[in-house]
């Protein structure tokens, strides 16, 4: 997901120095939208993690 937001966060910024706005700014949101959903991924992870790991062990 990280990657994912990269990729179009170089999108964004390519498409934006060669004047594309409007195309460069989808491509941000998506950025944000990918950054925000490997966060949660990662938060609901880390606190299963601390969980559930001590019940099985």
């Amino acid at each position: 997901m990280i990657r994912l937001a990269i990729i179009f966060a170089v999108i964004a910024a390519v498409l934006g120095v060669l004047g594309f706005g409007g195309v460069a700014g989808v491509a941000w949101d998506i950025a944000q939208i990918f950054f925000w959903i490997a966060v949660v991924i990662a938060v609901v992870l880390f606190v299963l993690g601390f969980t559930i790991y001590k019940k099985v062990k």
